[in-house]
């Protein structure tokens, strides 16, 4: 690890506390990459000794970047740098192989598994006839036990009679049964996060959150997963890679 905020100074022509000076100061050690995914912090005495300012400045400081997301709590381990997934656009791979691509160990926490009528959006999404049923699948998305998303998918019953024999991954199941997609339309946009979707992500009410929605379709071209995905933005980028047209 190597020492990040030595050279620390307070701006006494900036008017913010001195825990804001601090945080900003850890923020741009972590955007510069001074601190690497899953690295603890300095601890609150070290860090005050560091950056010579109060142990109370100092966690306020570590609250703030634990607030936006970017250090996650570990009960009687420490602070550490929150884990982050960069998902390329141009391939289609389920949110647990995106995950032990990158080292993370991914888990799910599941809110609920059962067969129902499918609504009339998911009719259209899924090319269904009215009160055709279908599996919903409800989750929490986690990478080494810090939640990422929340995820909801839409499965026809036929392709998924079982929804509780879902595992770890959906498209692993899917594979074993030969209904994996092998393409998918995927629309991504921001949104607030209300109440209920806050509390379940673990961040404040009103953060922006992005919000994914992808169908995937076999080889046939029957439409054969619906997924919403609800994920944390300060966890999360997407790259694409263009090429200009000539």
């Amino acid at each position: 690890m190597s020492n990040t905020s030595t050279d620390f100074k307070a701006d006494l022509n900036d008017n913010s506390p001195l825990y804001m000076q601090v945080a900003r100061k850890l923020v741009a050690d972590v955007r510069e990459g001074r601190y690497q995914v899953d690295q603890a912090l300095p601890s609150e005495r070290l860090l005050s000794e560091q950056l010579d300012v109060s142990r109370v400045t100092a966690r306020k400081a570590i609250d703030q970047l634990v607030g936006q997301g970017l250090v996650v709590r570990r009960r009687g381990s420490g602070n550490y740098i929150a884990p982050r997934i960069e998902q390329p656009l141009s391939s289609l791979s389920s949110f647990s192989e995106q995950l032990l691509q990158r080292g993370y160990r991914p888990s799910s926490q599941w809110l609920k598994r059962s067969i129902v009528a499918a609504a009339a959006a998911e009719q259209l999404s899924l090319g269904l006839a009215p009160h055709t049923r279908v599996a919903r699948l409800e989750r929490l998305r986690l990478a080494d036990d810090v939640v990422m998303a929340y995820e909801v998918s839409v499965i026809p019953a036929t392709v998924l009679p079982r929804p509780e024999s879902v595992g770890g991954s959906l498209y692993e199941h899917l594979a074993q049964s030969g209904h994996l997609p092998v393409r998918a339309l995927q629309h991504i946009r921001a949104m607030n996060a209300p109440a209920l979707l806050a509390s379940q992500l673990g961040i404040p009410e009103n953060r922006a959150v992005l919000f994914i929605t992808r169908i995937g379709y076999l080889e046939s071209g029957q439409a054969v997963e619906l997924t919403h995905s609800y994920c944390r933005s300060d966890h999360y980028d997407f790259v694409a890679e263009m090429r200009r047209v000539s």
